[in-house]
């Protein structure tokens, strides 16, 4: 924009406002033009047509008595066609959008739980894009966009739903790490219970391997060696059994010190120790 000689320039996406001896004469395109300023022609002022934006804080209190703090982002922009409106019936623009926004907000939040102001947001920003369509198009502005671009609660409010939020998630935690343990501890069961059914099977099969040699040996015995009764090739296999058992102690490196019978007799008293040891015992049960 320049003015030398009678002659100005209005540069591109603006607007001259011309007046004549003070009064409202033209708008004045962009590009050049001749004002006799001899003639009483003069400029008032400029007029961008360029979108603004204006961010609007606006505090105001919920259905639920939570106090908020709500952001517009106003973007406007004055209309060629009614140039003269936007520059001569508004003071200041953006003071008179600011009340609007304002007016709309603090009529519909009060209306709104804290937690339907964060999902109604959209429904805030159409009520105030509106009614400032319907204010604003009277003073040559039209409204390009409204926009809630922040709702911020108060302080300890804010705290307050973080620590819900906090204890909401450490208690799904605590669930999940629960089922855990449950599901471990159910598969430890588990395989200790099969581990254990397995040892069992693996004892009885050593004991019937056991019998069955034992049976085996004692036909064998009988059998090579004539005059020979069975009780005769069981005391021997007991006593046998037991120097391996003995042998078994001694081999030990947490044995100390045994002391057995070493006597002529001794095996004798020993095959007839363990003998009633047995049939003591099968009496019993």
């Amino acid at each position: 924009m320049g003015q030398a000689c009678c002659c100005l320039q209005v540069d591109q996406s603006t607007v001259a406002i011309k007046e004549t001896f003070g009064r409202f004469a033209d708008v004045l395109d962009p590009g050049f033009h001749f004002l006799p300023w001899c003639c009483g022609q003069q400029i008032a002022g400029y007029l961008s047509l360029r979108v603004q934006q204006l961010d609007v804080r606006c505090e105001t209190k919920t259905k639920d008595n939570v106090f908020v703090t709500v952001v517009a982002s106003i973007q406007y922009r004055a209309l060629a066609d009614k140039a003269s409106d936007a520059f001569y019936k508004l003071s200041n623009t953006r003071e008179q959008i600011q009340s609007y926004v304002f007016d709309v907000i603090r009529a519909s939040v009060p209306k709104l739980n804290l937690d339907d102001v964060f999902e109604q947001k959209n429904d805030i920003a159409k009520a105030v894009e509106d009614e400032l369509e319907k204010a604003m198009s009277l003073y040559g502005y039209a409204i390009v966009q409204t926009l809630i671009v922040d709702i911020e609660p108060d302080e300890h409010v804010k705290r307050a739903m973080n620590e819900i939020n906090a204890a909401a998630r450490l208690r799904v935690a605590a669930n999940e790490k629960a089922e855990a343990e449950k599901i471990l501890q159910i598969k430890r069961a588990e395989g200790d219970a099969e581990s254990k059914y397995l040892a069992g099977l693996g004892i009885a099969r050593q004991r019937q391997a056991i019998v069955d040699g034992l049976r085996d040996s004692v036909l064998a015995f009988s059998v090579n060696v004539p005059g020979t009764t069975a009780k005769d090739v069981m005391d021997m296999v007991l006593v046998t059994q037991y120097f391996d058992t003995m042998k078994d102690i001694g081999a030990s490196s947490k044995s100390t010190s045994v002391f057995i019978p070493h006597g002529p007799g001794a095996v004798r008293d020993i095959a007839a120790q363990i003998r009633d040891g047995l049939l003591q015992a099968n009496t019993t049960l």
